[in-house]
């Protein structure tokens, strides 16, 4: 091996030192969700009174399970709080649900705000404006509609908000669903999403997503409100930047967000990883090579090359042994997140897990070769920095395409 160019050791040596920065990857992440997932909330009603919360959930249409995610909500084991509905639609079927829900629940403190707020291109900041600008609490939620709360998951978030904390946000997980689907997304948010989770809360870096998630309102008004960050799709992610810069700091809570969609299916869920990647793409461009050298059959590839280089090792057992190693400390992840026995068999993880794995590179390129993003009715096209502009709703040509590309 004499004979090959130092350039191309320096190489093997950077793969081979990145491979095992991503096994400290794992080590952290099953560590720390072994220390901080699912502890329990503890009451403190005494001397010092839990804030009053008021929450935003934004609204449009409706699936199987939305009236048992809403109910959810009115049933929290929690002092004070207020519900805000968004619904931009008078027409949308969604009203009536939250309209039975505020019967069936008068002694809760509900109001429906219709019609939104145009204030930027993101329409869910659109929709949640009026609610915002009514909420009378200084800690506000922002939930999702497809949520699911537990009893005492609002106090866990509380107890969480401590005095230098502005954010405090839920790693995304799933209920247990019927159906491969449901196996499919459990595995995606149990394994790479938490693995990522969870090592970046530990290292302090920004890996908000605003699915559910506990805002000092004070702190947003100072940034301008929601309205500020109405410009964004991934408004998420730039409230956190933001919160940061003012010097808070930001944490997850102990108790995983709850998805508990009652529509679940391979391509629509595959559509979502799509938009996000465009999304991560636009606002943090390294992703475009630090992303798919994170993946398992890609980065195992590289690796058992640069070991062959540097050691002589043989390829295809360091693969083989890289591979299973990942899947073995995906279960263990996945375990540590579900915090009880999974709704699945051993099998199906395992098929859930390689369709991940292999789908995963593809459909990053996916998303680098159409950049525009699909959100329910509307296609937008993203800026570098994450700023995004809704493109006229007509079908989209070979024409519309090139300029998407551009």
């Amino acid at each position: 091996m004499k004979h090959l160019p130092n350039s191309l050791y320096g190489f093997a040596i950077s793969l081979f030192v990145f491979w095992c920065g991503t096994w400290c990857v794992h080590l952290l992440a099953i560590c720390y969700g072994k220390f901080k997932l699912h502890k329990k909330s503890s009451k403190c009603y005494n001397e010092s009174p839990l804030p009053a919360v008021s929450i935003l959930k934004p609204l449009m249409g409706i699936d199987p399970n939305l009236e048992h995610n809403l109910e959810s909500f009115f049933t929290m084991d929690y002092p004070v709080y207020e519900l805000l509905f968004c619904i931009e639609d008078s027409v949308d079927p969604a009203v009536s649900t939250v309209e039975s829900l505020m019967t069936k629940y008068p002694q809760v403190d509900a109001t429906l705000y219709m019609g939104g707020s145009k204030v930027g291109v993101n329409p869910k900041i659109n929709n949640m404006q009026p609610g915002y600008s009514a909420a009378k609490h200084e800690l506000i939620m922002i939930s999702d509609s497809g949520i699911k709360m537990k009893n005492d998951t609002l106090l866990d978030m509380v107890n969480n908000m401590t005095e230098k904390y502005a954010l405090v946000h839920q790693m995304p997980f799933t209920c247990d669903r019927e159906g491969f689907a449901a196996t499919f997304e459990k595995v995606f948010f149990g394994t790479v999403q938490s693995r990522i989770y969870l090592s970046a809360d530990l290292l302090g870096i920004n890996c908000h997503t605003g699915m559910s998630c506990l805002l000092r309102k004070s702190v947003i008004d100072e940034l301008g409100g929601l309205r500020a960050f109405g410009c964004y799709l991934a408004e998420d992610f730039f409230i956190a930047k933001a919160i940061r810069d003012k010097g808070w700091k930001m944490r997850i809570s102990n108790q995983p967000a709850m998805q508990n969609s009652g529509i679940c299916d391979i391509s629509s869920f595959q559509e979502r990883l799509i938009r996000w990647a465009k999304l991560r793409v636009a606002m943090v461009p390294t992703t475009i090579l630090l992303e798919p050298l994170s993946e398992c059959m890609v980065l195992g590839a590289l690796a058992s090359w640069s070991a062959a280089i540097l050691f002589n090792w043989d390829p295809l057992v360091f693969y083989l042994v890289h591979v299973l190693t990942w899947f073995l400390s995906d279960w263990i992840l996945l375990s540590i997140v579900q915090n009880g026995s999974l709704s699945f068999h051993k099998f199906e993880f395992v098929v859930g897990w390689l369709l991940r794995e292999i789908s995963g590179p593809y459909l990053f390129l996916h998303a680098l070769w159409n950049p525009a993003i699909r959100w329910r009715r509307r296609t937008y096209k993203l800026q570098w920095g994450g700023i995004a502009y809704e493109l006229p709703s007509v079908n989209i040509n070979l024409s519309t395409k090139r300029l998407l590309l551009s």
